[in-house]
């Protein structure tokens, strides 16, 4: 049973940046899919990028060129750095894994294997 534990979250004004880490464990890493969430309040969970073992690589339109997913193999670590940030990045996110989705998978499930727990990022005005 994969777990998975996200950290890196808090309070950023516009423009900033912020360094989401995701640390799995109780699996073979490299067996997995592995993705970031977001939900903002009162909308829905939104896929935003996913990387396979491969490292084959995927982005939502909304944080393409501004986002970088990467991964740490030997560490178990997913990262996920977010530059420029706005005000509607604000949302909590959430790391995700999966045995049989590929990085494309996000823009349309969000029935994933596992998840963390979620960390909250505010960007204010």
């Amino acid at each position: 049973q994969m777990h998975l534990a996200e950290s890196g979250g808090g309070s950023v004004q516009a423009g900033g940046s912020l360094r989401l880490s995701c640390v799995a464990s109780g699996d073979t890493y490299t067996a997995y899919t592995m993705a970031w969430f977001r939900q903002a309040p009162g909308k829905p969970r939104e896929g935003i990028a996913a990387i396979d073992s491969e490292s084959k690589i995927y982005y939502g339109a909304s944080v393409k060129g501004r986002f970088t997913i990467s991964q740490d193999i030997a560490k178990n670590t997913l990262y996920l750095q977010m530059n420029s940030l706005k005000p509607e990045d604000t949302a909590t996110y959430y790391c995700a894994a999966d045995r049989t989705w590929g990085p494309g998978a996000i823009t349309f499930s969000t029935n994933w294997h596992a998840w963390g727990q979620g960390t909250l990022v505010t960007v204010s005005a």
